[in-house]
């Protein structure tokens, strides 16, 4: 069966890459048709299809999963196997990271199964600052969760291969203790059910490698962080379970909030250190995607179950702070052009290693796009009106009709899916946690309006960070403050003058050439023009009104998860006894700390 899904699902992107390149033709041939119509007609054809693949995901969702989902049955205890928890820190917040792993270990004692699990707190720290404040920090832990055994912090003097290699060097040094290994980040948050019914699931499953879960976002304060965090609650379900049914059992890892066996994870994927210098050589970035390819090619299963719930992370709350983690990604996705082509991976891992590339390679593919109709007219010359001698003159047609029609066949299968998404969520009742189908409507199409503007400045960010990577440069693994507050007005300025001029220069010679297209490249072009006062507007907080009015409403805000309840009240008594960093401290009852940092590393994937 999931050999049919994707073969269908390969189909439908080739049907609509097709029909979308017939239009075009049909748009394009209007005055004559010439090498640089094949251009856009190809450059249209390759983005459409991956367009089109990402709306397979959400249709073979929406076909597998049933009205009247049941929620998984989760075990009260789990087996006698076990389990670390790994939470890998990169000069975070110590306070803030650890008030995470107070409020895991709550969950599970309250379960009376908290002796099954240890946790362990690897760090990576460079500043030594920051490393004391963990130390001091880490004996608060201790002391507040009781725990004299099973819970364990070490800092490691080299961060060799980033998190990938701290994961790597506790399996050496202490993987033969543990049956399982539970993967975290420093902003992530599991309910003590999930932890055990994952264990479940790996005990009743032999051959399963790895499991992971779906993290849904919490704690977004912007009008950004909240479009983002409504979108992995309501359309990542379906999305998911799209991925999970095309997948099978050669599964995707995404770095964090999952849970794999020792054994399989140490004798399959040990990362090889890349041939040559960065961007393309040495340490794999996008680590994840490899290892769960290097688990299928050794006949272990990896597997996405999109129905277990209490899973969460924390995500960037602007988009300048979005593109610098998404700066790593494009790096560590093109590098696996380097290893798709390792003996032994089954055609489908081939196959994703292609789809991580072709998600950051579909943006400089749209940008030539545009410059391919903007130069059309110029490099087509004046048409020939009498193509034969003596007959009468032939005119070019206009062909709005089709035009329109294409722009409509591009847009649906960025939106039309997410509009499916809301039919079924009235269908099931499920749109009653966003608050009802008329609101569910609201915020959906709230969120394909701020997408919609957003996107064109992403794409100006994704083009650099691919041209970047092609041109040698090495983006490393660059800092990012999770606690980011608003982007003022000349930060964003900073950040995206650039976008502007390329939009204006974009309309400047659209005007010029290809006045024809201006009015369509105005839904491109004017987002990346006023790109500062977008990028600024959608970092403010949102408003307590907007909230009253369920902008961007979840289940979280009504009923927010009981892990997610005691994290904030640990997080706000800590900081509650805080003195300014700078001031004389004693690791006494009440250790201080730095608060917020100025910035920290992202530790995911």
């Amino acid at each position: 069966m999931v050999s049919v899904r994707r073969v269908l699902s390969i189909l439908f992107c080739l049907s609509m890459a097709g029909l979308v390149s017939a239009l075009a033709i049909g748009y394009f041939s209007s005055d004559g048709i010439q090498w640089i119509d094949a251009v856009r007609v190809a450059l249209l054809a390759a983005s459409t299809a991956w367009l089109a693949w990402g709306a397979a995901y959400a249709f073979n969702g929406l076909l597998s999963f049933p009205l009247a989902a049941e929620p998984p049955a989760l075990a009260p205890v789990p087996s006698t196997a076990r389990t670390a928890v790994l939470v890998p820190v990169y000069n975070e917040d110590p306070v803030k990271t650890f008030s995470h792993v107070a409020a895991m270990i709550g969950s599970l004692d309250a379960l009376g199964i908290g002796g099954r699990f240890d946790f362990a707190i690897l760090s990576d720290t460079r500043d030594e600052r920051v490393a004391q404040e963990e130390a001091l920090w880490f004996e608060r832990l201790r002391r507040e969760c009781g725990r004299d055994a099973g819970l364990y912090y070490r800092r490691r003097e080299m961060n060799t291969g980033k998190k990938a290699g701290n994961v790597a060097d506790f399996i050496r040094t202490s993987g033969a203790l543990y049956d399982y290994l539970i993967v975290l980040d420093a902003d992530s948050l599991m309910e003590g059910t999930t932890m055990a019914e994952m264990v479940r699931r790996m005990d009743a499953d032999p051959k399963l490698g790895l499991l992971q879960t779906l993290p849904k976002i919490v704690h977004a304060r912007s009008y950004f962080g909240r479009a983002m965090q409504f979108s992995t609650a309501y359309y990542s379900p379906v999305y998911t379970r799209g991925l999970a049914e095309l997948q099978g059992n050669a599964g995707p890892f995404w770095g964090h909030n999952a849970i794999v066996r020792t054994r399989a994870f140490a004798q399959s994927c040990g990362l090889p250190e890349l041939t040559g210098t960065p961007p393309f050589g040495g340490h794999i970035l996008s680590h994840d995607y490899v290892e769960a390819a290097l688990l299928t090619r050794n006949g272990w299963t990896v597997r996405v179950d999109p129905d277990l719930t209490g899973s969460f992370e924390e995500g960037p709350d602007n988009v300048i702070d979005f593109a610098k983690r998404d700066r790593r990604w494009c790096q560590g996705n093109l590098q696996h052009g380097r290893v798709m082509t390792a003996p032994g991976l089954k055609p489908w891992s081939r196959f994703v290693f292609l789809q991580n590339i072709m998600a950051y390679v579909t943006s400089p593919l749209w940008g030539l796009f545009i410059l391919a109709s903007i130069a059309a007219p110029t490099l087509k010359g004046v048409p020939d009106y009498f193509p034969e001698p003596g007959l009468s003159a032939v005119f070019p047609r206009v062909e709005q009709g089709l035009a329109l029609t294409l722009l409509v066949g591009v847009f649906g299968l960025l939106i039309g899916p997410k509009l499916l998404i809301v039919l079924r969520g009235a269908l099931s009742g499920a749109n009653a946690a966003f608050g009802g189908t008329a609101r569910a409507l609201r915020n959906t199409l709230a969120e394909i309006a701020s997408t919609s503007l957003l996107a064109p400045i992403m794409l100006m960010y994704q083009c650099r960070a691919v041209l970047e990577v092609f041109s040698g440069m090495d983006g490393g693994w660059p800092a990012t403050n999770r606690e980011a507050g608003s982007v003022s007005l000349s930060e964003a300025w900073a950040a995206s003058w650039w976008i502007s001029a390329t939009g204006l220069v974009t309309l400047g010679f659209a005007f010029q050439f290809a006045p024809e297209y201006v009015s369509w490249l105005l839904l491109v072009a004017a987002p990346q023009v006023f790109a500062p006062l977008l990028i600024h507007v959608s970092s403010w907080t949102a408003s307590a009104g907007s909230r009253q009015a369920g902008l961007f409403q979840t289940g979280a805000d009504s009923q927010p998860a009981p892990v997610v309840v005691r994290q904030e009240a640990v997080l706000a008594r800590w900081r509650g006894g805080m003195v300014h960093a700078g001031d004389v401290r004693t690791p006494g009852d009440e250790p201080v700390g730095l608060g917020v940092l100025a910035s920290g590393v992202d530790a995911e994937r």
